[in-house]
C-alpha cells in the first residue's frame, strides 16, 4: 500500500489552533467587543514582553500594512529609493512602490536566501532612504554589518520579519533591537492571529504614529474629540484576532522547537542526496518558517507545476516561495531585469516549499522525502 493510499493528504503548512483558543475567542464574541479593544492592548503588551528590549509594539491587520506604514513613518516617499532583496514575497517591494518610492533590488545568497550584504553599499545612491532586509524563512540576516552600513549613510532600516517571529540573531530576539521590525501573523506563519501583523520599535513617537496610521489618521484631544492629522488607512486589528494571537504566542516557542526538529530531520533524510539544493541550516536562532529546496526541473524532464502535481498524487502538498520579484509582470513593466540578480532569478525558477508545521508526525518527513525521490526518479 502506497503512502498516498494509506495516509491523508499532507499540506505544506497548517495552523495549530487548539480547543482552548477556540473557547477564548468565543468569550470575546460573548463580550460584544469585537473591534480593537482590551484584547488588542493585551496582545501588544504580550508581544512587547516576548521580544524584550523594552520595545514598543503595535499590531495591525497584516504585515503588509505594517511595512507600508513603517516606510511612511520613516519618511520614505515619492522619488526615494529603498534597497530590498530580489527574492521575497511581492509585498516587500509592493509597499515601496505604493508609497511612491522605487525598489532597488539586490541579489540573495543561494543557501540563506537572504540579501547579500556586500551588494548593499554598491546599491546606495543619493536617493536611498532605507534598507529593507528580509529574514527569509526565519533565518536572520547578518544585521550588525547591515546596520553599520545604514548608520554610515544615515538610512532607516525596516526589517521585513514576516517569517521571523521567535527568531534570534546572536542570542537576541528579532524585534528586541533595531529600527522598525515588522512581523506577520498570517495563517501560514509560525503563529497566527487569523490575519495580522505587528511592528516593534524603540521609538515611542513612531509607535504613536502607527496608531494613527492604522486608524484614519485620527487623534483625540484631552476631551476625547477627534481630529484627522493626515489621511490614514484602516488597518486596526480586531479583538477576535488579538485573542487568537495571545493564545498562539503562549505556544510559539514550542511551535518553533518542533519546526526546528522537523527541519533537522529533513537534513538527515537528504544526506548524500545531490538532486536538490538545501537551505542553510542556521543555528538555534532559526525559527524555520519554511523548508525550501531548489530543483533543476528541466534537468529532470518536468516543469515545477508538473512536479507539484506528481507530489500531490503521492499525497504531498508543495508550495512555491517565492518567484523572483523583478520577474513579475508589474516589475518587468517598470524596466527591471530578473537576470540582473541571477541568484534570485534561479531561486525563483527552482524553489519549492516542502511541508513543515508543528502538527506533522515524526514519520511525515521521511514520507515527503521518499515521495520527492520517487518523483525525481
Amino acid at each position: 500500500m502506497t503512502d498516498s493510499a494509506s495516509r491523508p493528504f499532507l499540506p505544506f503548512t497548517r495552523p495549530s489552533i487548539d480547543a482552548e483558543s477556540i473557547a477564548a475567542v468565543a468569550e470575546v464574541f460573548r463580550s460584544g467587543q469585537l473591534a480593537s479593544g482590551p484584547r488588542v492592548l493585551a496582545f501588544e503588551a504580550a508581544l512587547a514582553a516576548y521580544v524584550g528590549g523594552g520595545r514598543e509594539v503595535r499590531v495591525m491587520t497584516s504585515a503588509t500594512a505594517g511595512l507600508e506604514m513603517a516606510l511612511e513613518v520613516a519618511g520614505v516617499g515619492k522619488g526615494d529609493e529603498v534597497i530590498v532583496p530580489a527574492m521575497s514575497f511581492a509585498a516587500s517591494a509592493n509597499v515601496i512602490a505604493r508609497v511612491g518610492a522605487r525598489p532597488v533590488f539586490v541579489d540573495i545568497d543561494i543557501e540563506t536566501r537572504n540579501l547579500v550584504i556586500d551588494q548593499v553599499s554598491a546599491a546606495i545612491t543619493p536617493r536611498t532612504r532605507a534598507i529593507m532586509p528580509v529574514h527569509f524563512a526565519g533565518l536572520s540576516v547578518d544585521l550588525d554589518p547591515l546596520y553599520a552600513i545604514a548608520a554610515r549613510h544615515s538610512l532607516r532600516v525596516v526589517e521585513d520579519a514576516a517569517h521571523a517571529i521567535g527568531s534570534a540573531y546572536r542570542g537576541r530576539k528579532i524585534g528586541s533591537f533595531g529600527d522598525l521590525v515588522v512581523f506577520s501573523f498570517h495563517p501560514n506563519k509560525n503563529m497566527t492571529s487569523i490575519e495580522g501583523g505587528a511592528i516593534a520599535t524603540a521609538d515611542r513617537d513612531a509607535a504613536a504614529a502607527f496608531e494613527r496610521y492604522r486608524f484614519h489618521g485620527i487623534a483625540r484631544n484631552a476631551e476625547g474629540e477627534i481630529d484627522v492629522l493626515f489621511p490614514g488607512a484602516k488597518s486596526n486589528m480586531p479583538d477576535v484576532s488579538a485573542q487568537v494571537g495571545i493564545d498562539q504566542l503562549k505556544r510559539l516557542d514550542g511551535f518553533n522547537a518542533r519546526r526546528r526538529a522537523l527541519a533537522y530531520r529533513y537534513f538527515e533524510e537528504f544526506a548524500g542526496y545531490d538532486r536538490v539544493v538545501l537551505p542553510a541550516r542556521g543555528d538555534e536562532g532559526h525559527s524555520w518558517h519554511m523548508f525550501t529546496v531548489l530543483i533543476d526541473f528541466p534537468a529532470h524532464g518536468m516543469t515545477r507545476p508538473e512536479f507539484q502535481k506528481h507530489m500531490a498524487a503521492h499525497g504531498i502538498g508543495v508550495g512555491v516561495h517565492y518567484p523572483c520579484i523583478p520577474a513579475l509582470t508589474y516589475y518587468r513593466s517598470q524596466g527591471y531585469d530578473p537576470e540582473a540578480t541571477p541568484v534570485a532569478a534561479r531561486v525563483g525558477r527552482e524553489t519549492v516549499t516542502l511541508p513543515l508545521f508543528p502538527a506533522m508526525g515524526d514519520d511525515d518527513v521521511p514520507r515527503v522525502v521518499r515521495a520527492l525521490k520517487a518523483v525525481l526518479g
